[in-house]
């Protein structure tokens, strides 16, 4: 058992007895448990591949490559629409939990096998909608759209759901206005702008050089 698992454990508000009924489920496992993105997470030789989650309304296994698994039971959901690989299993009780122990013992089992195999989740292929006022900016500068065009699929993806998700068209050109000299930069959505980089030991988020 990780310390800092536990420490994170003892001061949750809510959800906790369901927490602790997962994480015992999963300490029956050869996985290496961590503190990562302040929830108990595990992994399988060096590779994330549950997470413990917990909601307003519900709490939860995601599983990262969760759309591999056989689900037969059809058990898990998408977390959002446009979520490629993770999954959940969602529980709104410790008795739920109880309930299901073997179901969710073998989606992990599965989980690890996964892993072992070294199957991975391909990324969708499916073309990019731009929105009008984003080609317009491409017609204006022939630099910014080879910058856009230079970013990652994940980088291209990300700055087009968030263009797109604006209803008005005023909304939309500000967000691609504001976001343009981050884009010439080569920088995704939500990279760190200071210079340094978001994995400690560098930026932690306050923009200040660590030690």
């Amino acid at each position: 058992m990780n310390i800092k698992v536990g420490s994170h454990l003892s001061k949750l508000k809510t959800w906790k007895v369901e927490t602790e009924a997962l994480r015992a489920i999963l300490h029956e496992f050869p996985l290496t448990e961590e503190l990562k993105w302040g929830k108990p997470c595990y992994a399988f030789e060096n590779s994330n591949i549950i997470i413990i989650q917990g909601f307003k309304e519900y709490c939860g296994l995601l599983f990262f490559k969760g759309a591999l698994l056989k689900d037969a039971k059809g058990l898990l959901v998408k977390p959002g629409e446009n979520t490629q690989g993770g999954r959940l299993l969602k529980y709104t009780s410790v008795q739920e939990i109880n309930k299901l122990t073997t179901t969710i013992q073998s989606y992990i089992k599965e989980a690890i096998e996964i892993e072992k195999q070294g199957l991975k989740i391909e990324p969708a292929n499916s073309e990019l909608v731009l929105p009008d006022e984003l080609l317009a900016q491409f017609k204006k500068s022939v630099s910014f759209k080879k910058a856009f065009n230079a970013l990652t699929p994940g980088r291209q993806r990300a700055y087009n759901m968030f263009f797109s998700a604006a209803k008005q068209a005023a909304t939309r050109e500000t967000r691609i206005e504001k976001y343009k000299d981050q884009i010439m930069s080569g920088k995704g959505i939500n990279d760190c702008t200071c210079g340094l980089s978001q994995k400690m030991p560098y930026c932690d988020g306050s923009h200040r050089q660590l030690k």
